[in-house]
C-alpha cells in the first residue's frame, strides 16, 4: 500500500512513483548544522509501472539526478 502513487516519466517511459514514507521537518532555530536549521523532508518512494506493479528494471534508469527531482515532485505534492 503506497501513501500516494504519483505519476511520471523515467527516460520517456510512463511510470508512477510510489511514495511509502514522507515526513517534513520544520526548521530549527539552535540548530547542530545548517540543514537542521533550514528544515528538510525526508521521504521513500518505489518505481513502479504503469500498472501499479514494482519495476525494477525501471528503478535501474533513476539516475542521481532523476532521483532528486523525484523527491522534489513528493515533496511538491504533499504541498497542501
Amino acid at each position: 500500500m503506497y501513501l500516494a502513487e504519483i505519476e511520471t516519466r523515467i527516460a520517456g517511459i510512463p511510470a508512477i512513483i510510489g511514495v511509502t514514507a514522507f515526513e517534513r521537518h520544520g526548521a530549527i532555530r539552535h540548530a547542530d548544522s545548517d540543514l537542521d536549521s533550514r528544515g528538510f523532508t525526508e521521504c521513500e518512494w518505489e518505481v513502479l509501472d504503469r500498472r501499479g506493479r514494482p519495476a525494477p528494471w525501471l528503478a535501474r534508469k533513476v539516475t542521481d539526478g532523476m532521483a532528486t527531482d523525484i523527491d522534489a515532485i513528493v515533496a511538491e505534492y504533499y504541498q497542501w
